[in-house]
């Protein structure tokens, strides 16, 4: 494959998979709007604690879906189509049994849940309310992220990125109807996400009836070989979207201390935009992913250089245009999910987004050397780099740079652990792993 079939083909994948992740961004971005509008800061507040819980049932998903759908990709590079049907199996017998662990979390745990979570008397209840229907319909969000990576792997990513967006309306639609026209407040926000990856997967067993998906469900028991395999390629994957959870938590917890409600429905608004754009660089990797392991599994190694080099690019380039956007428009961003004109919450939020956003650049940057290295079936680097940018690095800086500058020590955090990150991570790319990886 020549340059230029390498790069129209990268364009192709990687822009269906952003507008794709963009579209399930937007769960929570519609919830933070509408709440913001319907139930002020308060709302915000209870959203903002309930959010790690979905982060956990996503990257349960995000793992299956992309240690799976890669396991699947490499075989089938080999020639090894019944091995390739296996991995799909064994992958769909982990995602039940994930799902039956969230969804009884659901009904027995959801009020533990949230006092563990700080929830005070005033947010509670919707507190309460959100996470017990997130984990109802964690089922619908863990399978559809597993389909979603294996139709994306079978040569489809249209059809990913159609669902994926439909999700999306689909929960935009409602969570009006439900919030203001039927008034059914936090309950109504949930709901609406929820039926988001339903309408996913309905879009997505299309495939199934035209019969144009190479993947089957197959007769086998379930395997521990591949299911380590699959874990261990998608680990990266749960670790990003776990870690992002237990960050808002502990973030939550600093900013509470110091700001109070009004300073975690801030914290809310940045941290829902910053899970927007790093979506965008999630799209990117996930758009390399089935390219990379299909040129690793032909041991065509300069292709998957290639990809890479794509990807990096990319995510440099569309960093630069929203930090721009963000730093000179930081005050009607803010506006808009300051319905209460809440002066405190505007400043609060204008110099977060500001300072915070600062680091998007370098997190995708780790996101797409993550990806890579999984998919040259190299986890252990991925394993790092996703440990390292989630928790190790992250929390200790907040707690740090907060004792030294308070609120601003908070919104430096990311970025700081993000840019060490990015240094170790190309670190390990240069001198570890690039020759063991491109070298036939």
């Amino acid at each position: 494959m020549n340059h230029t079939s390498c790069l129209r083909e990268f364009l192709k994948y990687a822009s269906l998979n952003i507008i794709g992740m963009l579209g399930i961004s937007f769960y929570i971005l519609a919830d933070t709007f509408f709440i913001a509008r319907g139930l002020g800061a308060d709302g915000l507040a209870a959203l903002n604690l309930a959010i790690p819980v979905y982060s956990f049932i996503h990257g349960c998903g995000l793992m299956l879906g992309m240690g799976g759908a890669t396991r699947y990709s490499i075989y089938l590079g080999q020639g090894k189509s019944k091995n390739a049907n296996i991995a799909f199996t064994n992958t769909i017998y982990l995602a039940c049994i994930f799902a039956l662990c969230f969804f009884t979390a659901g009904l027995f745990l959801s009020s533990p849940l949230t006092a563990l979570l700080g929830a005070d008397e005033a947010i509670f209840d919707m507190t309460d309310i959100y996470l017990k229907v997130i984990l109802l319909f964690s089922p619908a969000f863990i399978m559809n992220e597993v389909l979603l990576g294996f139709v994306r792997n079978n040569g489809n990513p249209g059809l990913s990125m159609l669902a994926m967006v439909s999700g999306s309306l689909v929960n935009i639609v409602f969570d009006y109807i439900f919030i203001f026209p039927c008034e059914l407040g936090i309950f109504g926000a949930v709901l609406a996400t929820g039926f988001s990856p339903i309408c996913s997967l309905l879009i997505l067993s299309t495939l199934k009836i035209k019969k144009k998906n190479q993947f089957h469900l197959t007769r086998t028991s379930l395997s521990l070989q591949i299911s380590r395999s699959v874990v261990s390629l998608g680990f990266p994957s749960l670790i990003t979207e776990v870690s992002s959870g237990i960050v808002m938590i502990v973030f939550n917890f600093i900013i509470l201390n110091l700001k109070g409600n009004v300073g975690i429905a801030a914290y809310g608004v940045i941290a829902n935009l910053v899970i927007v754009v790093l979506s965008i660089f999630t799209g990117i990797a996930q758009g390399i992913q089935p390219l990379i392991s299909r040129a690793c599994g032909n041991r065509s190694f300069l292709q998957t250089r290639q990809f890479l080099r794509y990807g990096i690019c990319t995510a440099v380039l569309i960093s630069a245009v929203i930090y721009l956007g963000i730093f000179f428009f930081a005050s009607p961003v803010a506006a808009v999910f300051n319905s209460e004109q809440n002066p405190v919450l505007q400043q609060i939020t204008e110099t977060g987004l500001k300072l915070y956003f600062t680091g998007i650049v370098f997190a995708g940057l780790n996101i797409i050397l993550s990806i890579y290295f999984t998919s040259v079936e190299r986890p252990l680097p991925a394993h790092v780099i996703s440990i390292l940018r989630g928790l190790l690095f992250i929390i200790p800086l907040a707690f740090l740079l907060s004792a030294l500058w308070g609120i601003t020590g908070v919104w430096l955090a990311f970025p700081a652990a993000e840019l060490l990150v990015t240094v170790l991570g190309f670190i390990m790319y240069r001198y570890l792993y690039s020759f063991f990886i491109e070298k036939p």
